[in-house]
């Protein structure tokens, strides 16, 4: 692996001491460290992850006030805490950083992380996006109430009559509004779960996570048991797409109409250049094997690059590039079709996708939004 990342990763050799059975003979002793692109970046971000220890601080106290209980468990934080941009050792520094706000309890199901004061100015939930103009010469109302959608996206009359009722409630605070005061199972209290989901994904680096991270806080948060389909049935908030076999939600007011983040992350843009230093090794990982396959070629033998054989072959999982590939997310057609507020799954897709969609291996993929 260490061969395969000539950009980050760089070996030498330091002298040790001779043997007393060899004291006429010299070893020397191979080490590895970070090249200097990569050291300057790893210095970057440990200054970053200092700086913006009171902001993740402020994510954990509000996902405490998120919850029905103001107590959620360490275990289950520990899944959302890389998408918020926790550091690995979140449970020990930064949960006892800071006991004005929070404090770390035993209870019967393990350590848990409790609320120890209350802030009303964080109680706020994300302001609604904003609604684009319809730059109109005489800017009339409109005659028919309609809703603002993803590009290729079209919803059958049933979805758009549901959803144009949805958004005629009035919005409740997730953080002030105990599901207590809702009825269940209601369109309101589908109103306010959905509100907690935009708020955790407001939350996270890249405006979106796994379902089933979401899933562990069902009871914390007092979601739906179908929580998928309850995503699935908002478009116009979130967009469910399938990384492996695992669906991932993202906030899709994050996002432009191309899929670009509209705000990106201090952590995020060191990322970005960590896989550009991951882009350069493949580049130079391409050029060593063709240079190789050009010595053979001319008549070279190949002895002398058998041990470059390692870091030349791309088929080789070592398990650090899967960290910065990009993924290719298309809209999943497996639905959940029991005990759903709406049977949108019974009679095919709940909505159709126009010429804007390309066809892939059989596949019906969504076009990048």
């Amino acid at each position: 692996m260490i061969h395969r990342y000539p950009t980050i990763f760089e070996l030498f050799s330091i002298p040790t001491a001779p043997l007393p059975s060899n004291a006429t003979k010299s070893f020397s002793q191979l080490c590895v460290r970070l090249t200097p692109a990569a050291a300057a970046l790893a210095a970057e971000e440990l200054c970053l992850k200092s700086a913006i220890s009171d902001s993740l601080a402020t994510k954990l106290q509000k996902l405490l006030m998120l919850s029905s209980h103001h107590r959620l468990l360490l275990s289950k934080l520990v899944h959302l805490a890389p998408d918020l941009g926790l550091p690995p050792n979140f449970r020990s520094r930064l949960c006892n950083d800071y006991p004005n706000k929070f404090k770390t309890v035993d209870t019967s199901y393990g350590r848990a992380l409790e609320l120890v004061s209350w802030d009303q100015d964080l109680a706020k939930p994300l302001p609604s996006p904003e609604v684009q103009s319809r730059e109109l010469i005489v800017d009339r109302p409109l005659k028919f109430k309609q809703l603002t959608l993803r590009k290729g996206l079209n919803l059958k009359r049933r979805h758009q009559d549901f959803l144009l009722k949805f958004k005629e409630i009035p919005d409740v605070c997730p953080y002030n509004t105990p599901i207590s005061d809702l009825p269940k199972e209601s369109i309101e209290a589908e109103k306010r779960a959905c509100l907690v989901v935009r708020e955790v994904l407001g939350m996270t680096v890249e405006k979106r996570t796994l379902i089933d991270h979401l899933t562990h806080f069902r009871n914390d948060f007092v979601l739906s048991n179908k929580l998928r389909g309850m995503i699935i049935r908002h478009p116009e908030l979130f967009y469910v797409s399938l990384k492996g076999q695992r669906d991932s939600v993202f906030l899709v007011e994050g996002f432009d109409e191309k899929g670009a983040l509209l705000e990106k992350k201090e952590t995020l843009v060191i990322k970005e250049k960590l896989m550009q230093l991951v882009r350069e090794s493949k580049r130079i990982r391409r050029e060593r094997k063709k240079a190789r396959i050009n010595n053979t070629e001319i008549g070279g033998s190949t002895d002398d690059f058998e041990s470059d054989d390692d870091d030349d072959d791309d088929d080789y999982d070592d398990g650090f590039q899967s960290l910065f590939e990009p993924e290719d997310f298309y809209v999943d057609d497996d639905g959940d079709k029991k005990g759903e507020t709406i049977d949108y799954r019974e009679k095919g897709q709940f909505w159709t996708v126009d010429a804007h969609s390309v066809h892939d291996g059989g596949k019906q993929q969504m076009e990048p939004w």
